[in-house]
This record gives structure tokens, C-alpha cells and sequence, in this order.
């Protein structure tokens, strides 16, 4: 090579070079402010903005900063400070809407005030723990298994950083939120690569690709050739090139929504009654509203209904078991032969336990299934630990709901066997069907009016599209002010009503793909193999090629 070609190559990558160890360099404030700020721009290029752009910012950032920690002890505390205050400023922002919930109008505001800093700054730094430690573990692998190099540490952070995830969303009940992969929930071709890997596959390969930018810098000890680290940015780019093409092919060979396989029969009315959080539990509105909920499933509508979905709660205070009155109403507002499937709290007896429930009632008024939602939000539902602390609820109401026995298939007449999740037993992957028992389709009753028209339910519906791609089968969604959805088995939304809307969805049950995806056979194993093949990646090219 040329002196000169030589010479552009080398100031082709120049100033990454430059902007690196100033990043790296940071120290004190600088250092976790930018860190923090790093986190928040992560934000962005989630579900409901998809600016997936800053990515590579924030993820490139993020590996200059640890490639800045220094060594020894002090080095690891730098490592786990700057993960944590990258967490913290992602989860703050991009949880921000969870502090609507003890604000809701109409209830005592001023007595749930003081939650409002327990939930704005104990959340996110609760969740901030489980970035700062895969910082920690990224900076000790990197820095004392490999050779050292930026390409290497962007393997091992994308490997541990998928890794947490996948311990935030199972340890102390779960709470697999903001997941990486969600970024992707914008492009239905991006999305298809859940089927395989699921979403925490994905997380790794958006990790990975995202960070990939940092090898312009080179390595702070082993700097490699500006060709070498243009290679690594063109196989990221490669990655995610092959990734579209791949899910742009799948979506091809199903063809449209409209004209998949569905379930023969079978015409669903999704009910969306847009009633307010404080009228929902209001005592003078009980009648009212489930009035609502009748005429909204009597309404006239192009074809007829075999089956009507009501939300979450949606008999907020009638206990639908004992009120043969309310199952009555219910049962003449449907056709015969078909059933009303609705939210409601159940009392169980002789525990004397509240459910959150889900009953299904036929045309002759006979509770025909029903299910008890088993995995309850944590100081949402219930208080964890309430006999030994003095904890309370962070929305209105003290009552604890019991948890039901687990996942399991409803078997209905007239509809094929369906999975009942209730409001965010759908954020969690692989866990949302009985997988002896494999069922037809995902049926998930939710309210998000504790929300508002935040990003909140927005984000809500992305994560469930999801579960749709993974477990390929439909996923049919009511919500009681929004976002009520039909999304077939491909993790395309085939109708919807919007936030604060008041109507009906009618839609045929698509049937769900032939045999179960890679993802629903395997499950979290795909997690492990993936994280430990890119570990494995890593330790090879540190050796062999010392980068």
C-alpha cells in the first residue's frame, strides 16, 4: 500500500481515535453525567420513537467509557458507576410514565405524592444494578480473559449485556421492560428474527451491531489497522442487512394479513369502553359501565360475532361467580353458541382471597372457564414482604390480590384453545403459554388507563407484538382506554383502536403457523447457547488475532 493510501486510511479513523480517549478519558461528574446521558439518548430509539439512529452513540459510548475505567480495584467500581448511570438515566426516562399511576385523578393525589420520588428514583436505580454489573463483568472479562481491543470488548459487552437482561426480566418476579431488541418492534421484517432467537436473541445482535461503531477507535493496547476495524463496522452492518432481508422474505412468503389461514367461525368483537381510571373503580359508575361494556358488544356490526373480549376488570366490582344477574345480560348480548370473555375480580372463598380474573360466560349465562392472573406486578397488586416492612402500594387501593396457580390452556366451545394473559403476564418471553398443553392463540386483557396517553401503552403493545412473532400464533388484545389490537402470528397488527378511543374491534382469529417456531421449542436455552457462542467468539478472535 501507498504512503498516501496508508495516509487516509489512518485518517479515516482519526478522529473516532480522538473522540474516544476523550470520552475514555472523562472523570468525576464528567465521566457519569455522561453516562447518564448516554442512557437517556438510548431512550429514544425505543417503542413509541424508534429514532434508532442514536444507538450506536449511545452503545459506542458506552464501550469508550469502559475502556476508560483504568484497572484494579478502582477500575471495577469506574466500570460498575458507569453501567449503573447509564441504567439509571435510561430507566428513569424511559419509565417516566409509571409515575402517572398514584396520580391518577380522582383519587387522594396528595396522599400518594410522596410515592412520586419512591417510584421516579427507587426504580431506576433498583433497575440501573443490572446494567452496572454487565459493565462490570464486560470491563473484568475483556480486561483479564482476552487480548485487549475495542472488537473483542464489544462481543463480551453485547454477551453480558444480554445476559442481565435476561436476569432482569426473571429475578426478584421479572421485569423484562426497555429490552434492547424492543427497538426493532418498528420494522415488522426486524422483528421476524424473534421467531428464532426470541427477543433477547435479538437484544444481543442489536447490542453487538449498535456498539460496533467504537472499533474505529481501535484498542487502547492493541490498535488495530484502520482496515481491520472498517471490516468489523461492514459485518455489523452485514448483520443487520441479512437480518431485514431475511424477515422481509418470511413476511413475502405469508403474503398479507388478510389473507392468512383463520379459525373457522369464528368472528371476535374486541371491546374498548375508553372508561377513565377514576371512574372505573367508582362506586356510583359500577352499573353504568358495565352497561357500556353490554352495548358495546350488542352493537350492530357488518358480520355477526361468535365471541366478545372485554378488558381487564372490566366488572370492576361485580363478582361475576355470584352474580347470575350480571351473566345474564352478558349471555343475551352475545349469539348463540358463542361466550363473553371478560376481566374481573374474583373472590375466592373460603381463603377469603382476591383475584385478578378472567371468566368466560356463555350463551346461557354459565361461567364456562375462567383463570386466575399468577403473575402479579410487585407493589402494584400485592406488597411484597408486608408482614415484616412497613411497605405500601404505589397506586390507590391496599387490597392484595392472590396469585393464581400458572399458566394454562382455556378450551371454549367455539374457539380454538387460547393462553389468557392478563395486563403484563405478556412482557415475558417464553413464559406465556402452557407448553404441554399448547394452545391456538394468545388472548391479553389489560388496563393501561392507570397510564394515561403516555408512552406507557405504546410500549406495552410493542412488547406484546412480540410474544405474537415468538411463539407464532395470534395475539388478540383488549384494552380498556387503548391500545386494543388484533396482530397476527407474524407480529403485524391487523386493527387497532388508539388510545382514548370508544368503539369495537371486529375481526376473524387468524390460525397460528404450522408446528412451533425455533424459539417455542427451545425457549431461554437459545438465550444461553447465543451468549456463550459470542463469549466463545470473542476469546477466539482475542487470542488468535489479539483485537
Amino acid at each position: 500500500m501507498s504512503q498516501a493510501g496508508a495516509a487516509r486510511r489512518a485518517n479515516g479513523t482519526a478522529w473516532p481515535t480522538m473522540l474516544a480517549a476523550r470520552v475514555a478519558a472523562f472523570a468525576g461528574w464528567r465521566r457519569y453525567g455522561c453516562a447518564a446521558a448516554l442512557g437517556v439518548l438510548a431512550v429514544a430509539a425505543m417503542p413509541p420513537w424508534h429514532f434508532i439512529v442514536v444507538l450506536p452513540v449511545a452503545f459506542a459510548g458506552l464501550v469508550w467509557l469502559i475502556d476508560g475505567c483504568g484497572a484494579g480495584r478502582r477500575g471495577a467500581r469506574i466500570a460498575f458507576l458507569v453501567g449503573w448511570c447509564f441504567g439509571f438515566g435510561h430507566f428513569a426516562i424511559g419509565l417516566y410514565w409509571v409515575v402517572n399511576a398514584p396520580l391518577v385523578r380522582g383519587f387522594d393525589t396528595l396522599a400518594m405524592l410522596p410515592l412520586v420520588p419512591i417510584i421516579s428514583i427507587g426504580l431506576p436505580a433498583l433497575l440501573g444494578l443490572f446494567p452496572a454489573v454487565a459493565c462490570l463483568a464486560a470491563w473484568w472479562l475483556a480486561g483479564r480473559l482476552l487480548a485487549p481491543g475495542t472488537a473483542t470488548r464489544v462481543l463480551v459487552l453485547a454477551a453480558c449485556w444480554t445476559g442481565f437482561e435476561w436476569l432482569r426480566g426473571n429475578v426478584l418476579t421479572g421485569f423484562p421492560w426497555q429490552l434492547a431488541g424492543y427497538v426493532w418492534t418498528g420494522s415488522d421484517p426486524m422483528l421476524q428474527l424473534s421467531a428464532h432467537v426470541g427477543i433477547y436473541g435479538l437484544s444481543l445482535l442489536t447490542v453487538a451491531v449498535a456498539a460496533m461503531p467504537a472499533v474505529l477507535a481501535g484498542g487502547p493496547a492493541a490498535p488495530e489497522s484502520p482496515r481491520r476495524r472498517w471490516l468489523w463496522l461492514a459485518a455489523g452492518a452485514a448483520a443487520l442487512s441479512l437480518t431485514w432481508a431475511g424477515g422481509a422474505w418470511r413476511l413475502a412468503q405469508a403474503g398479507p394479513s388478510d389473507a392468512l389461514a383463520t379459525a373457522p367461525g369464528v368472528m371476535l368483537r374486541v371491546v374498548q369502553p375508553n372508561i377513565r381510571q377514576q371512574d372505573k373503580w367508582a362506586r356510583a359508575r359500577q352499573v353504568p359501565n358495565f352497561l357500556l361494556h353490554l352495548r358495546l358488544t350488542a352493537a350492530p356490526g357488518p358480520e355477526a360475532i361468535s365471541h366478545a373480549i372485554w378488558p381487564e376488570t372490566a366488572a370492576a366490582r361485580f363478582q361475576l361467580a355470584e352474580r347470575g344477574d350480571a351473566r345474564q345480560l352478558m349471555a343475551r348480548a352475545i349469539a348463540r353458541g358463542g361466550a363473553v370473555i371478560a376481566g374481573a375480580r374474583r373472590l375466592s372463598l373460603p381463603e377469603r382471597l382476591f383475584r385478578n380474573s378472567l371468566f368466560v360466560i356463555d350463551d346461557t349465562g354459565a361461567v364456562a372457564a375462567s383463570y386466575d392472573k399468577a403473575h402479579l406486578v410487585p407493589f402494584g397488586e400485592y406488597v411484597p414482604l408486608r408482614r415484616y416492612l412497613p411497605l405500601v402500594k404505589l397506586v390507590q387501593g391496599q387490597i392484595d390480590y392472590a396469585p393464581g396457580p400458572g399458566r394454562r390452556t382455556l378450551r371454549v366451545p367455539g374457539l380454538p384453545p387460547f393462553s389468557p394473559l392478563i395486563c403484563y403476564e405478556a412482557i415475558f418471553p417464553g413464559a406465556v403459554l402452557d407448553r404441554s398443553d399448547r394452545p391456538a392463540w394468545l388472548l391479553n386483557i389489560t388496563n393501561d388507563a392507570w397510564f394515561g396517553t403516555s408512552a406507557g401503552p405504546y410500549q406495552h403493545l410493542a412488547i406484546a407484538r412480540t410474544r405474537a412473532v415468538e411463539e407464532g400464533m395470534a395475539l388478540v388484545r383488549a384494552a380498556n382506554t387503548g391500545i386494543s389490537a388484533v396482530i397476527d402470528p407474524y407480529g403485524r397488527v391487523m386493527a387497532r383502536l388508539g388510545i382514548g378511543e370508544r368503539g369495537v374491534i371486529d375481526s376473524p382469529l387468524p390460525s397460528p403457523l404450522e408446528g412451533a417456531t425455533l424459539f417455542g421449542r427451545f425457549g431461554d436455552w437459545l438465550t444461553a447457547f447465543m451468549i456463550a457462542a459470542a463469549l466463545v467468539v470473542a476469546l477466539l478472535l482475542g487470542r488468535r488475532v489479539g483485537t
